[in-house]
This record gives structure tokens, C-alpha cells and sequence, in this order.
């Protein structure tokens, strides 16, 4: 999967010259906390959440609420915003765009293609992902873990197991790295007309099934 399939193509944009005052608001409004700076359809910057803490007055400040304002009114996006900006681009893959969020410690990445900006994708996007790949959402679905040894064939071997006791596997993922057993865990969703026979089938069938709450 590559970023151009998640990211928002919608993205709100603000300019240089665009007050802290406005930007909080936007902020508010649109329920973010980031907005990318553009010149035409460039970026340029970045303001995020922590550019505007840093640089809203104190709640302990002595300033009055005319002062405060009048002091909003006077930082704009290109005083505060960040000029070096981590970005991707629309053919990243996702998994590519999650490492940089992690290694940066950031929540969002502007996606550029040509130099123009053409979306963005954030943590939340990331999230989504997951929830996606992991099939959480679908419904009528059974959820097994289970212990498979870290050799090649075997989780062909379960694939075919569960086709052929007829059910249908609807998403399956495996952590890289075994646990303490030396095993692999992997976690399916599969439907099928009896989901808990089909899961006592693959224990008779020698697999084990890890007991979650």
C-alpha cells in the first residue's frame, strides 16, 4: 500500500501571513493540529500545535485580553512555523511514511509530488491503517491467535487448513519476531457458517490456539 491511497487530498492550508489567531482557530475548527504553509502551491513550512503553545502568551500572563489579542494579532505562520519540513511522497510506502512519524517524533508528513503540495497523512491516518489491515472494524468475523513455528510453508499450511475446513479468512497478520516460545503468533479473522468448530478443528489438528481475554 503506498501513502496516495490514505493520505487526506483535502489538506487546509494556511499562508505566511496568517495570524496565530487565525491559525488557532483553524485549529479548533477543523479539529487539527498542524497546518502546512504555502506559497502558491509550494510548502514552505509547517505550524503545528506545539509552534502555537510556544508561542501563545502565558495563562499567567499579566497581559490584558486587549494586549493578548493585539500581541495574537502580530505573529504570523512565518515567524513561528518550521522552514525544514519532513516530508513523502505520494508513492512511499506506508509502512515507509509510519517509520518516519516514529524515528521524527512527529504526527503528520505533507505529501509533495513535483514540489506541490498534494495531501498530507498523520498518525491518525496510520491508525486507520492498522485498524484496516487488522480487519477489527469487519463484522461477523472470528478472531484466533495461534502459535506456527518460524519456518517456511507454515503459514501456507494454516491458509489451506482453515480454506479446507471452510471458512474464509478475512485478514492475517504475524509479528516479525517470535515470542519467548520461539514461536511466531499469528493473529486471523476468518468467517465461517461455525466459527468455534472450525477453531476446535484447528486444535485437534495440533495448532496452538493462544488464549487472549
Amino acid at each position: 500500500m503506498i501513502v496516495r491511497r490514505i493520505m487526506v487530498r483535502k489538506v487546509i492550508t494556511i499562508n505566511g501571513d496568517t495570524t496565530l489567531t487565525q491559525i488557532t482557530q483553524l485549529m479548533q475548527d477543523h479539529g487539527i493540529n498542524h497546518l502546512p504553509v504555502v506559497s502558491g502551491d509550494k510548502l514552505v513550512g509547517l505550524v503545528t500545535e506545539d509552534e502555537v503553545k510556544l508561542a501563545a502568551p502565558s495563562p499567567v500572563s499579566t497581559l490584558s485580553v486587549n494586549e493578548a489579542n493585539y500581541l495574537l494579532s502580530k505573529i504570523t505562520a512565518k515567524k513561528i512555523m518550521r522552514s525544514e519540513v519532513i516530508t513523502c511522497s505520494p508513492q512511499t510506502l506506508v509502512e515507509e511514511a509510519g517509520l518516519l512519524l516514529r524515528q521524527n517524533k512527529i504526527s503528520s508528513l505533507p505529501v509533495i509530488e513535483n514540489e506541490v503540495l498534494v495531501g498530507i497523512i498523520t498518525t491518525g491516518d496510520m491508525l486507520d491503517f492498522f485498524l484496516d489491515i487488522t480487519g477489527c472494524t469487519m463484522e461477523d468475523t472470528t478472531r484466533i491467535a495461534l502459535h506456527l513455528p518460524d519456518e517456511t510453508g507454515e503459514l501456507t499450511k494454516l491458509t489451506n487448513k482453515i480454506n479446507e475446513l471452510g471458512g474464509y479468512i478475512a485478514t492475517i497478520v504475524s509479528p516479525v519476531h517470535p515470542d519467548d516460545t520461539g514461536l511466531r503468533i499469528v493473529i486471523a479473522r476468518y468467517r465461517a457458517d461455525n466459527p468455534l468448530k472450525l477453531a476446535k478443528a484447528l486444535q485437534e489438528e495440533g495448532y496452538d490456539l493462544i488464549s487472549e481475554s
